[in-house]
């Protein structure tokens, strides 16, 4: 552990820029929070080892009635992208890769190459139920309770219980869902699986009526981490969330689709990036009780060799002139993000240049059948001669993206306007005013200008970017994959979304990357439920996977078959 990080790393001190009081609010809360959880430990059938870190509980669980609601959402909030453990299977080692944005390091296998591993797919669930899920399910029941009075609190919970679910339901597909939370009352209760289809109607529902019950009164919201209680904001936030998964229905249930689009632009959506929804993290490596730092930045520098940029990443932007190529694609010294010395110039003007790593390949078996290792080059670092061998003359993120203190972006406007940009060409005489390619062109510039809402981002320049839109337009019968593979772009750090997106549009159009250690024959498409659930609640998982209709394996609770709105 850091020196900065020594200081407090187990109680969550400190405090989120411009979200609220962080540290005043863990410290209240974060007692009764363990004694929550800790009661509703039968919703998702654990083992007791998953509770570990929250030491002996003598009170009765069921007789808590001071709870805080605000401070268990606010917890939500923060473990959603600051949990380390979460992060680390399905964003670094699993999803990214898969989506071939990154990959070559040996960890990163479990993506790049579809190796199935338990451990990795479990991780969502094991750590979201008995933490995230049921903190939001209890939150939402104890601010209806005072809704009369607090009338934005209760609506900003039950948006972010939609929020949280649709990540857990677009991974695995059908969930406890109307069942989760119930077994803190009744500990014998088996959480039964609500379809997909159910699923996604509640939330259109629950987006809907709570977009309409926001109001400018005079609540104080400050333990809010998204947007520090601004109203507005979280009316634009609930409505681009309703676009986000309306759209997952396109193929599934267009109509229903069209509808909901229509309604959340009416209502109000995204419409610059002083609009985004994001987790300001501060510069600390988190552990697995501190969630200040951002999980996946920390999940990057754990590895022993850090995940490398995909070929397929690096040759969308190179090919592309993507003004983002020069501050994405780095070349580093070994070190952590803070300290490594940068040589991408260097490795630029010698005699391989910059290269990413192919989808296929690990950085050690860069050798024949796949290729030759790059040939050793000497460069000048700090005034001495250094030779720099194969692996790490092999490019990387660049250290804006990967810091602890790095945001990260939940929604943001850029993919706003992708997706009217893709409703219109999906829905034609959709209400959305303006043409896809209008909105293909704001989202392209918002994508690249929210890089400078990272510490030490770039700032790309509307001539940076006009030249770009003028080489790269929109045009006829490529709109969809224009649109989608910037979209993947857009979310180079959250693999969960850019995971729903390829499957909802198809873009980017990846080549599976199948080898000898691979255990699947193509591109997965979901999670496997966890063995615990086929252990403890076999019936209702059962009826889950009997539910299953599409895909390689029908029937069977297999990583290449689909979730329901993933129509073939």
């Amino acid at each position: 552990m850091r020196t900065q990080d020594k200081k407090n790393s187990s109680d969550l001190t400190g405090k989120y820029s411009d979200t609220g009081n962080f540290d005043q609010l863990i410290k209240i809360e974060m007692k009764n929070i363990k004694v929550l959880c800790l009661s509703l430990l039968a919703v998702v059938l654990f083992s007791c080892n998953k509770f570990n870190d929250f030491g002996d509980v003598n009170i009765d669980p069921t007789k808590s009635s001071d709870m805080d609601p605000a401070a268990q959402m606010a917890l939500t909030q923060a473990r959603f992208s600051g949990d380390v453990s979460t992060q680390q299977y399905i964003n670094t080692l699993v999803l990214q890769p898969m989506m071939q944005q990154t990959g070559g390091a040996y960890a990163t296998r479990l993506g790049f190459l579809y190796e199935r591993n338990a451990t990795a797919m479990n991780a969502l669930w094991d750590n979201g139920y008995p933490n995230d899920i049921v903190n939001i399910v209890d939150a939402t029941k104890r601010a209806e309770l005072s809704k009369a009075a607090k009338p934005n609190l209760y609506a900003m919970c039950r948006v972010m219980k939609v929020y949280l679910f649709a990540r857990m339901t677009d991974i695995y597909g059908d969930i406890p869902y109307t069942d989760a939370g119930k077994a803190y009352i009744d500990g014998t209760i088996r959480p039964k699986y609500d379809t997909q289809e159910f699923i996604y109607n509640d939330f259109l529902k629950e987006l809907t009526e709570a977009g309409a019950s926001f109001t400018s009164n005079t609540e104080i919201l400050n333990k809010d981490l998204f947007y520090n209680g601004n109203i507005a904001l979280w009316k634009k936030f609930t409505n681009s969330l309703k676009l986000r998964l309306a759209l997952r229905l396109a193929k599934r249930n267009p109509e229903k689709a069209k509808a909901a689009i229509q309604e959340a632009v009416a209502a109000g959506v995204f419409t610059s990036n002083s609009d985004i929804c994001m987790t300001r993290h501060e510069d600390v490596e988190s552990t697995g009780t501190d969630i200040r730092g951002n999980g996946t930045s920390v999940a990057v520098t754990r590895q022993s060799q850090y995940p490398l940029l995909c070929q397929t990443l690096f040759d969308q932007l190179k090919s592309t002139s993507d003004p983002r190529f020069n501050s994405i694609v780095r070349v580093y010294r070994a070190g952590v993000p803070a300290s490594r010395i940068d040589i991408t110039e260097q490795i630029k003007a010698s005699a391989n240049g910059l290269v990413g790593t192919p989808a296929s390949k690990f950085i050690y078996d860069d050798r024949l059948p796949f290729g030759p290792y790059l040939t050793p080059v000497t460069i000048n670092v700090n005034g001495a001669n250094v030779s720099i061998g194969n692996n790490e003359q092999r490019t990387q993120f660049g250290n804006f993206l990967i810091r602890f203190n790095a945001p990260f972006f939940h929604i943001t406007y850029a993919e706003v306007e992708f997706l009217l940009a893709d409703a219109i060409l999906r829905f034609p005489g959709i209400t959305i005013s303006g043409t896809a390619a209008e909105h293909y062109a704001k989202g392209v510039s918002a994508a690249m200008k929210q890089l400078a809402l990272f510490p030490g981002g770039p700032v790309i320049t509307d001539a940076e970017i006009n030249t770009f839109l003028t080489a790269n337009p929109l045009s006829a019968g490529n709109e969809l994959k224009l649109i989608n593979n910037q979209l993947w772009i857009n979310y180079i750090m959250n693999g969960p979304e850019a995971f729903a997106n390829w499957r909802r549009t198809g873009f980017p159009a990846l080549v599976p990357s199948i080898r000898a250690e691979s255990t699947a024959t193509s591109i997965p498409r979901r999670f496997e439920y966890p063995l615990s659930e086929k252990e403890q609640n076999t019936a209702n998982v059962g009826q889950a996977i009997s539910n299953i209709k599409e895909g390689l394996y029908p029937g069977t609770d297999n990583w290449e078959n689909r979730v329901w709105w993933d129509k073939q």
